[in-house]
Parts: structure tokens; C-alpha cells; sequence
């Protein structure tokens, strides 16, 4: 287990007016896998990998330590896997970071469970440099879905023998009608952006609506209210 910089959240920019670069830590048992990330991820200005785990117990303390802003976590590794590492790290912080799940495979059924986990999205092991530093761009910014379309297949096939009539009354009787409009066009992987084109309301809106939902739903982000949708049924498969 290393590290490259003292733990802490501070969360102040830098010099001048640029903020701070996002930090990143790595949980993968192979060392070659991540020496090839931090060497990409490096080479962004606006990144820095803090930390690197080889085991989901490394991994665990060390991200509770550095309090990074995003966990690049492999799904397989010895003593935790990389859900169990997941639940723990999002269980026991007050601010826990944004995780991404990196699997070989992107049906597999271990990706839905480190989703229902927490995990704000997940990663091909084969995906090239640029989606690698899109999607931690994307998770860390938070407004939209990372692989929408992939997120919804998971999610219908997993969770579509999983919905209830009663499971869907109770969601619609919490969410307000603008909110219910709001979570369906989440699950279609519409940035807030969007939403709010195909609404006709103001970004800060749709941003509202949105934290609404997230809220009500007990959720922590974009990924896991797409999953609740599709496991009480109020978005069907299809």
C-alpha cells in the first residue's frame, strides 16, 4: 500500500483561482493495472492519484485516511472484493468519495451488486486512456449518468423480477409529480441540461428536482435512484 500525499479534506483550490486537482485513489490487486492508470491519470492537470491499495482491506483504511474525491475500485480482489470494500468506505464516512467499479466484464451480476452498494458507476478494464479520464470527469461532476445505456441494462436485468405494485405506490406517494418527471428522464440517462430542455425549466431547477428525489428516495446519487426506479418497478424493463 502507498501513498503520495498526507491524508486531510481539504477541498481549498490551489494558487490563484484554479481549483485543486481532483484526487484519486486506486484499489487493483494486478500492480501493472495500476501503474498504467496513475500514469494516465497523471498526465492530467487537473488530476492526482493520491493513493493505491492492493487488497480491499488496504483499501478501506487508506481511502478513510486520504479521504480522495474519487476510488477507482476492481470488483475482484483478495480478502474484500471490491463490494465489500465499497459498502465499508461509503458505511463509515461522513463525505465518502465518488466510486467507480473496474470489472472485466460488464453484465456481470457482481457490477449491479457494487452498484446497489454505492458505487456511482463502473469502468471496462479494456476501455482506452480517454474513456478512463472522461468517466472520472464525469462521475466527479455528477450530473449525469457513466454508461447510461449499460447502467439500464444492468439494472433491468437484475432488478426487473425484483418490482412490486406496492414498492411503486410508495415511491410515486413520495415524489412530487415534477420530481416523478424528473427520475424517469434520469433513468434515460439525461443530463440536468437535458432535463431541463425537455421540461422547458431552468438548469437550478432541474438541480433541485433532482437533489428532491435523491432525498426522498435515500439515495446518494444519479446511479443508485436509476436502480431503485427499476427494482420497485416504476421503470419497466423495455
Amino acid at each position: 500500500m502507498t501513498t503520495t500525499q498526507d491524508g486531510g479534506d481539504d477541498r481549498r483550490a490551489g494558487d490563484g483561482d484554479a481549483p485543486r486537482p481532483l484526487r484519486i485513489v486506486l484499489a487493483d490487486d494486478e500492480q501493472m493495472v495500476r501503474s498504467a492508470l496513475r500514469a494516465i491519470l497523471g498526465a492530467e492537470g487537473d488530476m492526482e492519484v493520491v493513493g493505491e491499495a492492493a487488497t480491499g482491506a488496504e483499501a478501506v483504511p487508506l481511502i478513510r485516511a486520504l479521504r480522495p474525491d474519487i476510488v477507482l475500485m476492481d470488483v475482484r480482489m483478495p480478502e474484500i472484493d471490491g463490494i465489500r470494500a465499497t459498502e465499508q468506505v461509503l458505511a463509515g464516512m461522513d463525505r465518502p468519495p465518488r466510486i467507480i467499479v473496474v470489472t472485466t466484464f460488464e453484465n456481470d451480476a457482481s457490477v449491479y451488486d457494487a452498484l446497489r452498494a454505492g458505487a456511482s458507476g463502473f469502468l471496462l478494464k479494456r476501455s482506452g486512456a480517454e474513456d478512463l479520464v472522461q468517466a472520472v470527469r464525469l462521475v466527479a461532476r455528477s450530473d449525469s449518468l457513466l454508461f447510461p445505456a449499460a447502467v439500464r441494462r444492468l439494472a433491468a436485468r437484475h432488478a426487473g423480477e425484483r418490482a412490486a405494485e406496492d414498492a411503486v405506490r410508495a415511491l410515486r406517494a413520495r415524489l412530487s409529480e415534477r420530481e416523478r418527471a424528473v427520475l424517469r428522464l434520469m433513468t434515460a440517462g439525461m443530463t440536468n441540461a437535458e432535463i431541463a430542455e425537455r421540461l422547458g425549466v431552468g438548469p437550478a431547477t432541474v438541480k433541485t428536482h433532482v437533489a428532491g428525489v435523491l432525498a426522498k428516495l435515500g439515495v446518494r446519487d444519479r446511479t443508485q435512484a436509476v436502480i431503485a426506479a427499476y427494482e420497485c418497478g416504476f421503470v419497466r424493463p423495455g
